[in-house]
This record gives structure tokens, C-alpha cells and sequence, in this order.
């Protein structure tokens, strides 16, 4: 009989990035983050500027969401696979941004995949900890 166990965030989170990359790959993923989350939040707050139905308002609110999430790195994961489904949804519906859309959902299935890097929420918060236990002497 098999065994059923119930995973938390903390260990779903860690179970998909087994260390947070800092150095020159930390930086990369950085600026990747950097990029998406731009381009995302940008794309989001333009519309705002007249009139917008609720239902696309509510659209371009989950856009700049997605991208403060990215920026911020938390909850990377699930950002990246958010921005990569957006991107795919925009590319088929504003034929006239196609390859802006693509780039960004490439972007977002990238960090998905790969992780949020060293300085992110998310390795302060999932990352792995060092704890100093004191030497007892009595």
C-alpha cells in the first residue's frame, strides 16, 4: 500500500530548486527577472490611461500582479508559468504585439523552470537556513 503524504509550500518550493543560485548566475536570473517584470507591469499599466471595461481591467490587473510578483521574486514558479500562459493568450489575441508577447511568455517559462536566484523573497523565505546551535558547558 502506498503512503500519502501532504507536501506544505516550504517544501514544494524546495523540492523544485534544490539551491538558490547567487554570483554571476544569481545575476542573471536578476536581471531576467528584471526584464520580464518590466515589460509585464508596463504592458499593464498602459491601458489604464482611459476608459476599460471590468472584465479587461481585471485582465491587466492580473498582468501587473504577475509582474510585481516576478520583480519582487516570490512565488516564482507559479509567476513564470502565470506570465508564459498570459504571453501564450496575448500572442493569439493582439496579433500586432505577437512577438512582444512571445518574448515575455519565453521569459516567464524560463523562470519558471529555472528558479527566482539568490536575491529573491523567495530564497529568504523557502531558501535553506543556517542555525547556530551554542556549545552547552556547564
Amino acid at each position: 500500500m502506498s503512503e500519502c503524504r501532504t507536501l506544505y509550500p516550504r517544501q514544494v518550493v524546495r523540492r523544485l530548486y534544490s539551491s538558490f543560485a547567487y554570483g554571476a548566475p544569481g545575476l542573471g536570473l536578476l536581471l531576467l527577472r528584471l526584464a520580464a517584470s518590466t515589460g509585464l507591469i508596463a504592458a499593464g499599466v498602459l491601458p489604464f490611461r482611459g476608459d476599460l471595461p471590468i472584465a479587461l481591467a481585471m485582465r491587466y490587473l492580473v498582468m501587473i500582479g504577475t509582474g510585481v510578483l516576478l520583480l519582487i521574486g516570490l512565488w516564482t514558479p507559479i509567476a513564470g508559468t502565470l506570465l508564459a500562459l498570459l504571453g501564450l493568450w496575448h500572442a493569439f489575441h493582439h496579433p500586432a504585439h505577437r512577438w512582444t508577447c512571445v518574448l515575455l511568455g519565453i521569459l516567464g517559462a524560463a523562470l519558471a523552470l529555472l528558479g527566482p536566484g539568490g536575491w529573491s523573497i523567495d530564497a529568504r523565505v523557502f531558501g535553506w537556513k543556517e542555525i547556530h546551535i551554542p556549545d552547552r558547558r556547564s
